[in-house]
């Protein structure tokens, strides 16, 4: 059993995103996601099906061609095959991420 905590090392990287693994249990992968305003917005399509929800912050996301306000609590499923990116987003936002048939972490392509 491993004890973790969603909050430790809040600081953003300096540019883009960091991606912590939080669990990976056969085909779950569990990510925490911390981003930094001064990010390019990175293109996504994933082979495994993504749920996220942002828990700190503001982000603005693309998907398969609309725009998505998300504000802390608002959650997304993200088909495997979805094109998305993320837009825009405030410093230090918190995102948790799930991926389901995941055998990698999640980066952009």
């Amino acid at each position: 059993m491993e004890k973790g905590n969603l909050f430790d090392d809040p600081a953003p990287p300096t540019q883009g995103e960091r991606f912590t693994t939080l669990l990976k249990h056969r085909n779950l992968l569990v990510e925490r996601i911390i981003s930094s305003a001064n990010s390019q917005p990175s293109d996504y399509i994933q082979t495994q099906d993504e749920w996220v929800v942002l828990i700190h912050g503001e982000a603005v996301l693309q998907v398969s061609g609309d725009l998505i306000t998300l504000t802390p609590g608002d959650h997304v499923f993200l088909p495997a095959g979805t094109p998305h990116k993320v837009e825009r987003v405030s410093e230090g936002a918190l995102w948790l991420a799930v991926h389901l048939g995941a055998t990698t972490t999640n980066q952009p392509d």
